[in-house]
């Protein structure tokens, strides 16, 4: 792309801009010159190491995973014993004191947060990590900052080359016309997009929380100060940006703000500038939209934004597909082309740090009969547990007694019936938990695009109950699945008799066989296939890979008719487990919850 153009473009051309240009430029210039000589190597191979079958990530809270950044460096064996690729360190820059959204309420953008230690660890931790073939990824918020960040603070002071960096009004006359079309984020804590602040006699757009105010891209040194930031941070050894709320960039009135056409420009333009300086780094977009929306976020030949999307559908699709034991709806659901560009996968995931919301083709529920708003209901109360005969247990998140609307918060052992068996001292059931809990981490693993693990899940971390008596979290049940992670409970990884064992060692298992194999990079698109049986997922890989998958405690067959263009059983062997798949009458035999991955 043309980037001056662009920058003119969205800002058009004044004295102004023309400025803000030539500092741009400068920022441009500082950044590759000041690039450490070992990171330009790295970037001599480019960044299209994403797309590689060895890439496995861990997302994790560095307090609750090892309580500093110092410990943290006693646990990268750990996490290369796993095989892990690549870390994402939630938030972890310099946030507010008090409330501050899971960090996400950024005060320092250049500052490691006190309690987890210093930029200087942090470099020091990401060094040690690539020392180990591991990438570093760090949540980037660029869509708001703390409201006592710096740029506010330099505001205050007078200093006008920070005005109009925040949405600011004198009278609530244009707030109310931007509220005729925005929609809440948190309607039930964090109600309205706007605040009026008494020692400013300012009304201050935010979005998200009281204490988080929005960014004004309309204002291009906005944009100028975040590229300075994103490149200095690149130049500690950052690799991966987990680019936060994208979709809520570009404010316009009349409007949803919400996944505005400016917002890709902007996202074109930073991945411009950063392919300039170090052509090494992967822009990872955070946007929970519907998936003909998501895809946009990967741009396009003429202009490309994001690297890796997040795949929310697919974890949503599987968490259905277990409560349901009926795989139909995410047959349907992946089996429409979005129009992913060849330079775009997805991030698979089961569990991370949020909740769980329930969205889907309301029109594929419909097509098998299914009333969607009830759907969602039977969705809510069975992974909150309260369903007859469901295995969950967890909590609603932000749940509306008007509506009776609502998300689900709680680990992945937990929502997989982990809790439930151990609580009642129930070994099949305990069977059945474990068996859930791998074959969603072999979904995701064998899936096209980067496996993603949400720490504590490799152990079957339950649910943390804990949380109810800490005052700052008691408020938010997405603190159920934030808990501390069990060293103790680690030590067992490696036996079998345990549930620690079972499950790390089947995870780790999968993850070598995924790094062994090009079948499971993200050149290979995975296209399901139709069992004509509802509890049976299955999906192919350029004919070269076949995954079938019981999301049903009972035993399954399934006709190798629907796929006897791959390969005959007995002519099929299991990656997994060695051995070759057997036919009885044309069929094959799934026991509960088993996967085979077929070659």
């Amino acid at each position: 792309m043309d980037l001056q153009n662009s920058y003119y473009e969205l800002y058009g051309r004044n004295e102004i801009t023309e400025y803000r240009w030539g500092q741009l430029l400068s920022i441009i210039e500082h950044a590759g010159k000041t690039r450490p000589a070992a990171l330009k190597k790295t970037d001599k191979n480019g960044n299209d190491w994403y797309q590689s079958e060895k890439m496995v990530g861990i997302m994790l809270y560095v307090d609750r995973f090892s309580n500093n950044l110092v410990e943290f460096e006693k646990r990268i064996d750990y996490l290369s014993e796993l095989g892990i690729t690549y870390v994402h360190f939630m938030p972890l820059l310099k946030s507010r004191e008090g409330n501050n959204d899971g960090g996400y309420a950024v005060s320092d953008y250049l500052m490691v947060d006190d309690k987890f230690g210093t930029m200087k660890q942090l470099e020091r931790v990401m060094k040690l990590l690539k020392g180990k073939g591991i990438r570093t990824c760090i949540d980037f918020v660029l869509n708001h900052t703390a409201k006592e960040h710096l740029w506010v603070q330099k505001y205050k002071e007078g200093d006008h080359d920070y005005d109009d960096m925040y949405f600011m009004f004198d009278d609530d006359t244009i707030p109310k016309e931007y509220e005729k079309h925005m929609t809440e984020i948190f309607p039930g804590v964090a109600p309205g997009n706007f605040t009026w602040y008494p020692d400013l006699q300012k009304f201050v757009m935010t979005r998200f929380y009281e204490f988080q105010w929005d960014l004004n891209y309309k204002n291009p040194q906005v944009f100028n100060k975040i590229v300075e930031v994103m490149l200095t941070l690149a130049n500690k050894g950052v690799d991966i940006f987990r680019l936060d709320a994208i979709p809520y960039m570009w404010k316009e009135l009349g409007t949803i703000c919400m996944n505005h056409p400016n917002v890709h420009k902007l996202l074109g333009m930073m991945y411009d500038i950063v392919q300039q300086v170090c052509p090494g780094v992967v822009f990872l977009g955070e946007a929970i939209v519907e998936p003909f929306e998501i895809v946009k976020y990967f741009g396009n030949q003429e202009m490309k934004e994001c690297n890796v999307m997040y795949n929310a559908s697919f974890m949503v699709l599987l968490w259905n597909s277990l409560a349901t034991r009926d795989v139909r709806v995410m047959e349907r659901s992946l089996s429409i082309d979005y129009g992913i560009p060849d330079s775009g996968t997805w991030i698979n995931y089961v569990r991370c740090h949020d909740d769980i919301g329930w969205g889907f083709e309301k029109e594929i529920l419909k097509g098998l009969g299914l009333d969607p708003e009830l759907h969602k209901q039977y969705m809510i109360q069975f992974m909150e547990g309260r369903y007859p005969g469901s295995f969950s247990t967890g909590e609603l998140y932000e749940y509306n007694p008007v509506t009776q609307d609502a998300r689900n918060s709680g680990t992945l052992a937990s929502m997989c019936g982990l809790e439930q068996a151990m609580r009642e001292k129930h070994v099949y059931k305990t069977e059945l938990a474990v068996k859930r809990i791998l074959l969603l981490h072999a979904m995701i693993i064998s899936y096209t695009g980067i496996p993603l693990l949400y720490s504590g899940d490799e152990i079957g971390q339950l649910n943390d109950w804990g949380y109810k008596q800490v005052p700052e979290h008691a408020a938010d049940s997405r603190w159920l699945h934030r808990g501390m992670m069990d060293w103790n409970a680690v030590e067992h990884r490696n036996d079998l008799s345990t549930v620690q064992g079972w499950i790390f060692t089947g995870i780790q298992t999968m993850i070598k066989i995924r790094k062994s194999s090009e079948f499971f990079s993200s050149e290979y698109r995975a296209v399901p296939v139709d069992t004509g049986n509802p509890a049976v997922f299955c999906f192919h890989k350029a004919d070269k890979m076949l995954v079938l998958a019981n999301f049903s405690e009972r035993e399954q067959w399934v006709d190798s008719s629907a796929f006897d263009w791959f390969g005959l059983p007995g002519e099929m062997q299991d990656l997994i487990t060695g051995r070759y798949i057997r036919s009885y009458d044309n069929r094959i035999q799934l026991g509960p919850y088993e996967y085979l991955w077929l070659t």
